[in-house]
């Protein structure tokens, strides 16, 4: 295997929970780009919270992580710090609640050196016979809470995909680091599958258990695990209670989700019956069109998150 660069993790020499192990999945969550609603995040920290796990492999962080650009946290104490929260990215030994054993791999997604981390993630593969990685992810969209959460499905190989996408034509999208580790992996002969949910884009920057939850429904049929979804069921409840009660009291946000029910019922219905939803003389919009639409989402959003610093 060629290297690439400096070493970029470190694998324990001997796991021995893992020894006659022939089918073993190794589940994939990177924070930062894939992770609207800290959905992948809370399915991470339920997954790792069903048993104790040990550390079986540690990358390198210093060597893939820009602390300028994201700022790790520190107490600053009366007149000194402490409590420094350093960034890990690294694979744990779980058990679901069955018993099976699985592999996580969780941490910031790497902003540099993607080519390397792939080739260290195939040495993790390879040392411990991973047979399927499954990677979580989600992305904000213009749908609403109120109807189901949709996924997108994708794998290296069709006959691992348990679902069908919404996307029927070919689309470019910003690269992730999940999206080469599926790649390489599919070129260096390993299984690679995983599920995108589709979070409301007016809630991406908060907790959405309700996306945590199809995640992991997902995993379980990708990944052959069982997952108790007991406390992430009752934290999506909660959730969708406070919503509620939230739209109750702003009604200019509660015509929004209105106006989004509608676009995705009409959707919805044209899909089903193979309607376009275009008038007959109206012309398809272009990749520059629907560029500078995506452009102006953005930049919303960003005008919201400097008007939230300002009234903090």
């Amino acid at each position: 295997m060629a290297e690439l660069g400096p070493r970029l993790v470190h694998i324990v020499d001997e796991v021995p929970e893992l020894d006659g192990v022939d089918d073993l999945t190794m589940v994939v969550t990177l924070s930062g780009f894939l992770d609207a609603g800290h959905a992948s995040a809370l399915a991470a920290q339920h997954l790792q919270d069903l048993a104790d796990g040990v550390v079986v492999a540690t990358f390198d962080v210093d060597s893939l992580y820009d602390y300028r650009a994201r700022r790790p946290p520190v107490t600053f104490v009366h007149d000194h710090y402490e409590a420094y929260e350093a960034p890990r990215l690294n694979v744990r030994l779980l058990r679901d609640t069955g018993g099976t054993p699985f592999l996580l791999l969780r941490g910031p997604e790497p902003d540099i050196r993607w080519e390397g981390f792939a080739h260290a993630v195939r040495e993790v593969v390879e040392r411990f016979g991973v047979t399927r990685v499954v990677s979580l992810g989600a992305i904000p969209m213009a749908v609403p809470h109120t109807r189901p959460v949709a996924v997108t499905y994708h794998a290296n190989d069709p006959s691992l995909l348990t679902g069908r996408s919404p996307w029927a034509s070919e689309v470019r999208v910003p690269a992730s680091a999940q999206a080469l580790l599926e790649v390489r992996l599919g070129e260096w002969g390993h299984d690679a599958l995983g599920y995108v949910t589709h979070v409301p884009h007016y809630l991406a920057q908060m907790d959405f258990p309700p996306a945590s939850v199809v995640l992991l429904e997902q995993l379980e049929r990708g990944g052959r695990l069982t997952v108790d979804l007991t406390a992430l069921h009752r934290a999506a409840e909660e959730c969708e209670e406070e919503i509620v009660a939230y739209l109750a009291d702003h009604t200019e946000v509660a015509d929004v989700v209105q106006a989004l029910e509608q676009q995705y019922d009409t959707f919805r219905r044209s899909e089903e019956t193979g309607a376009s939803l275009l008038a007959p003389d109206e012309p398809l919009p272009t990749g520059e069109d629907l560029g500078a639409q995506f452009e102006q989402f953005l930049a919303g959003l960003d005008d919201s998150d400097d008007t939230d610093g300002k009234q903090e």
